[in-house]
Order: structure tokens, then C-alpha cells, then sequence
């Protein structure tokens, strides 16, 4: 049997099981069904959370690197020149030569309950594993297959969240999946600070050995948990009860999810959908920009230490400015989603982190420098809101939406692997030209998304026309008439 030839379902059978009652049905039905409504999100809520503490732990994992270097790792690594940024980079190439492959095979499995934790549970082996390299090879080998395993699980969670949630609740849950990367920075950085502190030369081990080792196992075991908690898709998720499960499937649907879903595209056609879609290569290049500028998360413990205090100081100051961003996030993805609209805020979000970057240009002032990396932080609450306008763009296309999702995010690594050699040791401690780049990468992502707004928007005139004209309007690029990009 071939990876295409299978589906995920029909899930529209379902759409007429809760129609809204016709006029003159009882009331009390309506109010059933949104009372069930109701349940069904509390609980798909509650077991989505579960994704937010994965996340946490595939960033950590990711960015540990940065809090050892910190406490010797070059040093005991005998390495020099530009070996350290090779070593952040090459993770980014694992990274996205698996993202694609695995969401396709994750949309013919339709199980990301097992296939989201075993990868998990490979990347936290590797992860306490990079604790016994001992030179540049091993470092490097280390670290490009942790990146393979880390691949699939970003955008398999961005694919299965989109799976569940209707647009004007997409954000919000992207930024509930996504607000991993301020906490993992944030605590991360708590955690780091005390295992630096107090494990250095236990059973022989450099404490930046410790690091990895303690990190790696929790990945572990948290990666057995998720297996019992994590959902499926609406039609075969075990824990749902009948009628939980059509109402799943039906306010999908209504939402414009059952467009595509009366004739199942494979994941072949998926592919080849996404890759002769402009929208997707126009977010690949937003993507790319954008994780550019972002470059400097893998050296924040680096910019903090500009400060000039120890490293216990320097981890312990690195966190307040993820815990203000993750409070950004969530007001301004809830803002978003409230206001439907997405372009707006990702531009308002990059103005605020430019700021940051001039400021630190501009002086060393120890005080102006740190409110400097509050402002950089921000940063992430556009990133978030962005995955948020990926998924709605994509939305009653499952097969495309897997490709798609999956697409963006592994080409745009290219940005990270470039972003890896723009903090250069010599440029510090100003890292002036470094924050040159990233202002222009910024400005490019914005400018490009500037553009997709203008044409989506364009797009939603010629739906409006179509409906207003009364003609069918199969020929334009989505032909349900209720739905609309959101821009």
C-alpha cells in the first residue's frame, strides 16, 4: 500500500449532524449544542496544553548550547574560528530536510499522538547524549541529528492544531503551541543557571555536561506522558464520544475546513498543491527574513553577558524579557484573533523589536542595553501571529495545509543558518553590524508580508464580486463563497 493511496477520512458526513435548527426548533437545541461546544473546547484545550510544555523542551533542547557555552563547552571542545556557529547551524540542516516527509507521513498516519512523542522521545536520547562529545565532530554529528528528530514536531503540531480549531481561534492556540520558545528561553535560562551552578565537576562531569544530560532525560520522560495525552485527528481520536466527535467534524466544516474534504486530496497532490502555490513560496520569503532578524535568540545569553556580570547573573537576567514576551504574545494573538486581522500586528511586533535593536546600537549603558533586550523579545508575539495567518491561509485543505505548513517552515531555516554566522565574536561587544542585519532582515519579512496582505486582500474583492454577481465562483482560488482570507 503507498504512502498517497490512503486517507484520513471523510469528514463530511458529519456537517448536517448539528445544523443550526431551522426556524421555529426549539431553542433549548441550539443551547445544547453550544453548551457541548463549550465542553468539547475545555477539553481539547486542556489536552493541547500538553504541546506547550513539549515545545518548551524541543527549544530548550535546541538552545542549551548557547547556556553551556557559557561554562567552558568551547573550551573542552577545543574549538576555534567560526566552529561554534557551525555547530548551531548544522542542527537547522537536519531540521529541514525532515519537516516535509514528515508531515506528509503524518497526514497518511493520522496518529500524532504516537508519532509527535516518539520523535520526542529520539530527540531527548540525543540530547543527553551531546553531553559525552569531546570534539568538534562529535558535536557537530550530535547536533545535525538532533535537528533531524526535532524536525517533525513544530510543524506537526501547527498541522494538528489546525486540524481541531476554527479561524477566529487559530491564533490564540498558535500562540499557546508557540509560547514554548519565550518560556523555554526563560526558563531554560532559571534552569541552566542553577545546574551550571551546582553540578560543576560531579562524578567527574563538567557541569555543562550535567546540562544536557538533566535536560535530555525530562524530554524523555515527558515524551512517555504525551503519548496518553495528546489527541488525534476529529474523526479518530479514541476519547471523544460520538457526539463530541460529529461536532468536531461539523463546526469545522461550517468554518470552511469541509471544502476539500468531500474529495481527499492525497499527500502527493498535497505536495505538488503547495509547491505550485505562490502563497506558500510568499511566506517561505517572509519566513526566511524574519528568522534572520530572530537570529539573535541563540545568542541571548551572549548579549546579556555585554553586561558585564558572572554567568549565574547573566542566565538569571535573560529571563524577565521572555516572561514580558510571552504576555505580549498572548495579548496580541487574542487581539488579533478578536479583530480578525493578522498583517497589522506582525508589522507592529518587528517595529517594536527594531527599536530594541537601535537602542543597543546606539550604547552600552548597562540599564538601556537590558530594557534594549525587552524590546527585542517582543519579537516573538508577531512570529506567533504569523503561524496564526499560515494556517488560516491554508484552511479547508488538509493535504495542502500539511505540505504547506511543513514547506515554510523547513526552507526558512536558511535563515537560521545564515543567522548563526551573524553574531561573530569580533563584531561584540556592540555587535553593531550584527544588529545592522537584522534591522534589514526585519524590514525585508515586513515589506514581503506587506505584500500578501495587499494581494489577499485582492483576493477577498473577487470572492465579494463573485457572491454579489451571483455566478459560481469555482474559478477563482477558493471557491467556498463564506470563507475569506483573513489579512
Amino acid at each position: 500500500m503507498s504512502i498517497h493511496d490512503v486517507k484520513t477520512g471523510d469528514t463530511t458526513s458529519a456537517i448536517g449532524d448539528f445544523e443550526v435548527p431551522p426556524t421555529g426548533s426549539s431553542i433549548h437545541t441550539a443551547c445544547a449544542r453550544d453548551d457541548l461546544e463549550r465542553k468539547l473546547i475545555r477539553k481539547l484545550d486542556w489536552r493541547m496544553s500538553i504541546i506547550i510544555v513539549i515545545y518548551t523542551l524541543n527549544y530548550i533542547d535546541r538552545t542549551n548550547i548557547s547556556n553551556a557555552r557559557l561554562q567552558g563547552f568551547e573550551q573542552d571542545l577545543h574549538l576555534v574560528g567560526q566552529q561554534y556557529a557551525t555547530v548551531l547551524s548544522i542542527l537547522f540542516v537536519g531540521y529541514t530536510i525532515m519537516q516535509v516527509p514528515a508531515n506528509m507521513f503524518l497526514f497518511w498516519l493520522g496518529r500524532p499522538s504516537i508519532f509527535l512523542p516518539s520523535c520526542m522521545l529520539v530527540w531527548g536520547a540525543i540530547s543527553a547524549l551531546t553531553g559525552t562529545t569531546t570534539n568538534f565532530t562529535g558535536a557537530v554529528l550530535a547536533r545535525f541529528f538532533l535537528g533531524f528528530a526535532e524536525g517533525p514536531f513544530y510543524p506537526g503540531s501547527l498541522f494538528l492544531v489546525s486540524r481541531w480549531y476554527k479561524q477566529d481561534e487559530l491564533a490564540l492556540r498558535v500562540t499557546v503551541v508557540s509560547c514554548g520558545i519565550p518560556i523555554s528561553n526563560a526558563f531554560g535560562s532559571l534552569i541552566a543557571s542553577g545546574i551550571l551552578e551546582g553540578m560543576q565537576g560531579k562524578l567527574g562531569h563538567a557541569a555543562w555536561r550535567w546540562l544536557f544530560y538533566i535536560e535530555g532525560g525530562i524530554t524523555m520522560f515527558v515524551a512517555i506522558c504525551a503519548l496518553f495525552i495528546l489527541p488525534d485527528f476529529p474523526h479518530n481520536t479514541r476519547w471523544l464520544t460520538p457526539e463530541e466527535r460529529k461536532l468536531a467534524v461539523s463546526r469545522l466544516a461550517k468554518d470552511g475546513h469541509g471544502r476539500a474534504e468531500s474529495k481527499e486530496r492525497t499527500s502527493t497532490q498535497g505536495l505538488w498543491d503547495a509547491l505550485s502555490d505562490w502563497k506558500v513560496w510568499g511566506f517561505v520569503a517572509a519566513y526566511i527574513a524574519q528568522l534572520l532578524g530572530q537570529s539573535f535568540f541563540a545568542y541571548f545569553p551572549t548579549l546579556s553577558a555585554t553586561m558585564g556580570y558572572n554567568t549565574t547573573i547573566t542566565l538569571l537576567l535573560c529571563a524577565p524579557p521572555w516572561v514580558l514576551s510571552t504576555i505580549g504574545s498572548f495579548a496580541l494573538s487574542r487581539y488579533s484573533d478578536k479583530k480578525q486581522k493578522r498583517f497589522i500586528y506582525i508589522a507592529a511586533s518587528n517595529a517594536v523589536t527594531v527599536l530594541g535593536f537601535v537602542i543597543s546600537i546606539c550604547t552600552m549603558n548597562t540599564a538601556a542595553r537590558y530594557f534594549s533586550l525587552f524590546l527585542m523579545a517582543q519579537v516573538n508575539a508577531g512570529y506567533m501571529v504569523f503561524w496564526g495567518w499560515v494556517n488560516n491561509t491554508f484552511t479547508g485543505e488538509p493535504a495542502k495545509r500539511a505540505v504547506a505548513v511543513a514547506l515554510v517552515n523547513a526552507l526558512a531555516q536558511a535563515g537560521n543558518i545564515s543567522g548563526s554566522y551573524v553574531w561573530q565574536t569580533q563584531w561584540g561587544p556592540t555587535y553593531r553590524y550584527s544588529y545592522a542585519v537584522c534591522i534589514a532582515a526585519l524590514g525585508v519579512s515586513t515589506a514581503i508580508c506587506g505584500g500578501i496582505h495587499i494581494h489577499l486582500k485582492h483576493l477577498n474583492e473577487q470572492i465579494a464580486r463573485k457572491e454579489r454577481d451571483g455566478r459560481d465562483s469555482e474559478s477563482i482560488d477558493r471557491p467556498m463563497t463564506s470563507f475569506r482570507y483573513l489579512v
